[in-house]
């Protein structure tokens, strides 16, 4: 009975138009019979949507196309908002790096990167013209990432820690000295010429030491230590570190200009 009551409302509701007497039954009849109707509607309209689909089959298709589209064009947009808020959040961590201190530097686009199995390097969009030169130290959020070994006008190259061809000299919070040598791309950083007296903890931070000759400002970051044992001479210490900066997802860098002493 119910379900009669709800199809005929259903009838007056499609069919009553303006008329004021069929206007106010259908407002009673729907407060009254919402729940049926809702459950008959469920059943009614696909029947009718089915019949008036067969003919709007195109339409729809095109209706389909485009709303691919828009999708599509919204997700791109999404994802070029989510490249440029990184970028922003990058270059405004660059303008703050605590360890700089006073020194002076360029931020500059990485244009390339292009690690192989024993050379890792990078190129940025900034070069002579902006005071970018050769022997400059390149850091990111976190610490040290190279330096730089070629310079155009506009452009440079630089050689980041992990290559193989990367020495620097550190300082250990405990007052011993190093060598953090790179090892490749994929591999972590070494630290060489330790001696076997010097305090090491796992998780300590080597930074830039500032000695006659050293080919960086002094204090920074360049590793954290991951592990460290003494050698089978028992001369000194075997330690292996991660970089300190993320070289992995690096948008943009600063060249701090800095040359070492002659």
């Amino acid at each position: 009975m119910l379900v009669l009551l709800s199809v005929t409302v259903i009838t007056i509701d499609e069919r009553a138009g303006s008329h004021h007497l069929t206007s106010g039954l259908r407002s009673v009849a729907n407060d009254v019979f919402a729940p049926v109707r809702s459950g008959v509607d469920s059943i009614v309209r696909p029947v009718g949507n089915f019949f008036a689909g067969a003919f709007d089959y195109g339409s729809l298709e095109q209706e389909n196309a485009q709303l691919r589209a828009s999708t599509g064009r919204l997700r791109g947009q999404a994802s070029l908002n989510a490249g440029a808020e990184e970028q922003l959040r990058q270059i405004t961590a660059l303008q703050h790096l605590p360890y700089i201190g006073n020194l002076q530097f360029v931020t500059a686009q990485v244009i390339e990167d292009s690690p192989s199995n024993y050379q890792a390097s990078l190129e940025i969009g900034a070069g002579r013209d902006s005071g970018v030169d050769v022997g400059m130290p390149v850091v990111a959020n976190g610490g040290l990432i190279g330096q730089v070994t070629e310079s155009a006008k506009q452009t440079a190259f630089v050689t980041l820690v992990t290559d193989t061809s990367s020495r620097v000299g550190v300082a250990f919070p405990s007052g011993g000295t190093g060598t953090v040598v790179g090892q490749g791309p994929g591999h972590p950083l070494a630290a060489d010429f330790v001696s076997s007296q010097t305090v090491v903890r796992t998780g300590e931070v080597l930074t830039t030491n500032s000695y006659q000759g050293g080919e960086y400002p002094a204090g920074l970051p360049v590793g954290r230590v991951t592990s460290h044992r003494l050698s089978a001479s028992s001369s000194q210490q075997v330690i292996r570190l991660a970089p300190a900066a993320d070289l992995q997802n690096l948008g943009y860098v600063d060249v701090v200009q800095w040359i070492a002493p002659p």
